[in-house]
């Protein structure tokens, strides 16, 4: 009886690791979607109601109607995804909070990497290596989740 009880007390500790692992990864992610939610939301509405003098400065002195255009559409983008991810904190759907982060990780990277060819096939900006830098750390941390997590999301 008493190697029972301690198997028992065994499995207990192991439960509650178990159980503190998943409610610290489900914290730390539900920051993340709540930090990444904020920013996509404040820098999208920024950029839609970018005024005209300053994507003229962005862009050397010349206003470009369709760099405006991609701009704005870029903020819409963002809005959307600070929306999603400020709603998808409420989700407890480990799976579908999986796929978010896959979705997240590989979006970021991605604008990572047009950054850095922008980077090296155009003037170089301080600016690109700020975006490098951020959009890197961000698809990182989601990737964590996606990837390191072990499924405790």
């Amino acid at each position: 009886t008493t190697s029972n009880n301690f198997l028992h007390c065994q499995d207990n500790n192991y439960y509650h690791r178990t159980m503190t692992n998943h409610i610290n990864h489900r914290r730390y992610l539900d920051f993340l979607f709540l930090a990444d939610a904020t920013v996509s939301l404040v820098f999208g509405v920024l950029a839609i109601l970018t005024p005209h003098g300053i994507i003229r400065s962005l862009g050397g002195g010349e206003y470009n109607h369709s760099a405006h255009e991609v701009f704005r559409l870029y903020g819409c983008l963002r809005v959307a995804v600070g929306w999603i991810t400020f709603n998808v904190r409420s989700v407890d759907d480990g799976r579908f909070r999986k796929n978010i982060c896959e979705a997240l990780f590989f979006c970021y990277m991605l604008q990572a990497m047009a950054v850095l060819r922008a980077q090296f096939t155009d003037k170089a900006n301080p600016i690109n290596w700020i975006a490098i830098i951020l959009l890197t750390v961000i698809g990182g941390a989601y990737g964590r989740f996606r990837f390191g997590a072990g499924g405790d999301m």
